[in-house]
């Protein structure tokens, strides 16, 4: 496996300009500091580098293809290609971080695994990681979220996994991180928080964004081959943001190629606690150990928010994101529910592909991009069974499912 771990950020302290570092307390820093120091020493021994290319091929499946949506290509006057990560084990771009992460704790002697997930993808990836290399797991996950992605929650308990409910607050996401760092701090020797975005101290932001860098190598490598050379745009929702850094990372040196993260607007972004878009309507802010921006209320504090996707309501986003944003070099955007869902039957219904609701963010915008021409790829980061029953449930009778059931 080719390493492609070396980008000239963060620095040393973990800071991507004024934004990540790490703000823990200090008797955490430490552990943190081992992290850093295990995650440095494994990212550059060939041992580690070869097992984790074996497990991405033989058993991810990987490279992802990347497929040129003829049908909404010809709708829109665009050639409009998709990333498959959907077609991962697990359904989704989370398993690319978690195997590294798992293998990370195992080369540190650790026993067990415990991580947040919103939407579940993160929670199984991790869950399918950990009954892989035999150890224990816990994930945390709001109760809304828990009878939202019951699918997902099911698959976790299968694989072995303890899912815990994250009871306070919206109980969603955020709380779900809350109860997450709560227990972490409690034991952080025999147990390493994976954190399942490229947010939280230093060196997560670094490591999840290592980790997922190889959709946008891939991804590169397959435009040219296929293409015949790079797009004009390349589109990724953005939550935490570790899919669109992943794809984002082998595209940042070409300026020719236009950058798109997709937010989430929710309801309406006039209301706060109604969207969850925190680069359109944040400020710099520090929460779960890192800065970035933060959707605030007048205290400081986090901001309540809301997103049809599960996996996007998050009032904070990776410190990487907040640089880029302020260079200039990546364009943020934001889609509403209505229109996230609009996408969601559009892809299923006319390429036959069922994306996640987080994905379908990226789809509308991708749409709306490929009305002036041009090549746009689209990070497809996860499949939508995990969204089936709660979409029926609904909007069923408004994209007249209820009838056919």
């Amino acid at each position: 496996m080719q390493n492609t771990f070396d980008h000239p950020l963060p620095n040393e302290q973990g800071y991507f300009g004024e934004y990540g570092g790490s703000f823990i307390p200090p008797e955490l820093q430490q552990i943190m500091n081992d992290i850093d120091a295990a995650y440095c020493e494994i990212r550059q021994d060939p041992e580690f580098l070869s097992q984790l290319a074996s497990l991405y091929q033989h058993y991810v499946g990987r490279p992802s293809p990347i497929f040129l949506a003829q049908n909404l290509s010809k709708k829109y006057g665009a050639e409009i290609y998709l990333k498959r990560e959907d077609l991962n084990h697990t359904g989704a771009h989370k398993i690319n971080h978690c195997l590294g992460e798992a293998l990370l704790a195992k080369k540190m002697g650790k026993q067990k695994i415990i991580a947040e997930t919103g939407a579940g993808q993160h929670g199984v990836a991790l869950a399918t990681a950990a009954a892989l290399l035999g150890l224990e797991c816990d994930i945390y996950m709001g109760e809304v979220d828990i009878k939202k992605e019951h699918p997902n929650v099911v698959r976790m308990h299968i694989l072995g996994a303890n899912v815990i409910p994250a009871t306070h607050g919206r109980k969603t996401l955020k709380e779900a991180v809350d109860a997450a760092f709560e227990a972490y701090l409690k034991d952080p020797h025999s147990q390493l928080y994976a954190i399942g975005s490229v947010v939280g101290p230093h060196p997560f932001p670094m490591m999840v964004r290592d980790f997922q860098s190889i959709i946008g190598n891939e991804a590169r490598q397959q435009m040219q081959q296929q293409y015949g050379g790079l797009p004009d745009h390349v589109v990724a929702c953005v939550g935490g943001g570790s899919n669109a850094m992943g794809i984002f990372s082998a595209f940042l040196d070409d300026t020719e190629v236009a950058l798109h993260g997709v937010e989430p607007a929710g309801h309406t972004m006039d209301v706060a606690g109604e969207h969850a878009a925190t680069l359109s309507k944040g400020q710099p802010g520090t929460m779960h150990g890192f800065k970035s921006y933060m959707l605030q209320d007048e205290q400081g504090e986090p901001q309540e928010v809301y997103s049809v996707a599960s996996g996007l309501d998050y009032p904070s986003v990776g410190p990487q994101h907040a640089y880029l944003k302020d260079l200039g070099r990546v364009n943020y955007h934001a889609i509403d529910d209505k229109q996230a869902i609009d996408a969601f039957f559009e892809l299923s219904r006319m390429e036959g592909i069922i994306p996640a609701i987080e994905s379908s963010h990226a789809i509308a915008q991708a749409c709306k991009i490929a009305k002036d021409g041009g090549c746009v790829l689209v990070n497809l980061s996860g499949r939508g069974d995990k969204d089936i029953d709660f979409v029926v449930e609904n909007y069923g009778q408004a994209y007249e499912i209820g009838n056919k059931l």
